[in-house]
């Protein structure tokens, strides 16, 4: 599986995001002339190589697996890994190098997992669970947004999939699932017992960045980690507590 080409799937419109993962040529020439190599190292460093970013675009918006299927050209006859961004997941090993230590070693489809309250499951697809192996576990079947009293397991499916190109056959059928969209969840059922197929249940912290709550929770929580503002932002943080 080849991790180092990237494909985003974006909607009409946000042209802000192309731009994002390139280079800002007025910036670069904003820092070189006022001596900022430290910057200019920071700002060049993490760009993504040429030809390394590829982008399509979802031009309806039919759901998750409609979006998937929109990059099959893209993605070809290789397994592929979605990840969507508003789940923010900190860990170490990340969330996405756990999955693929556990896809080297049973290969087929590996979700990413993790136990979320009876109430709250109706917002996720959730997995028929099987076998266990310590924090993998196999997956029998899924559903999508069980209502709490339908639910098979409190095993919520995150925003990180390890998938073979067999789901773009069921995904191009496009048909219609929970809320009137395109599936993901749905297309991997079909999956289910054609090839080994699991849930790995991650270690780390999970923010949903698709609430404002849960993005501004993560802000906060990579900001206090970080040694150039971490110090000074607890201090500020201890003294906003004293004042609930």
């Amino acid at each position: 599986m080849d991790y180092g080409s990237r494909i985003l799937i974006i909607r009409p419109g946000k042209n802000a995001i192309e731009d994002h993962f390139d280079v800002v040529s007025e910036l670069q020439h904003s820092l070189r002339s006022r001596g900022k190599t430290a910057e200019i190292e920071v700002a060049d460093g993490w760009l993504p190589e040429s030809g390394e970013v590829s982008y399509t675009r979802q031009q309806e918006p039919l759901g998750l697996g409609h979006a998937v299927w929109c990059a099959r050209h893209l993605v070809g006859n290789e397994p592929f890994v979605v990840i969507l961004p508003d789940d923010f997941i900190v860990g170490a090993p990340s969330c996405l190098q756990q999955m693929i230590s556990s896809y080297a070693n049973v290969g087929g489809n590996v979700v990413a997992i993790m136990e979320v309250p009876l109430e709250d499951i109706q917002r996720y697809g959730a997995i028929v669970p099987g076998a266990a192996d310590k924090r993998l576990i196999e997956v029998k079947g899924l559903v999508e947004k069980p209502s709490p009293n339908l639910a098979p397991s409190r095993y919520a499916i995150i925003g990180r999939y390890i998938l073979l190109p067999e789901v773009f056959k069921h995904l191009e059928r496009h048909e219609l699932g929970a809320s009137g969209e395109i599936q993901i969840t749905d297309a991997l059922a079909y999956l289910v017992g054609k090839a080994p197929f699991h849930g790995c249940l991650f270690e780390g912290e999970r923010f949903d960045c698709g609430d404002r709550i849960g993005y501004l929770k993560a802000n906060l929580s990579v900001a206090l980690n970080r040694s150039d503002v971490g110090p000074e932002l607890a201090s500020f943080v201890r003294s906003l507590s004293k004042r609930l």
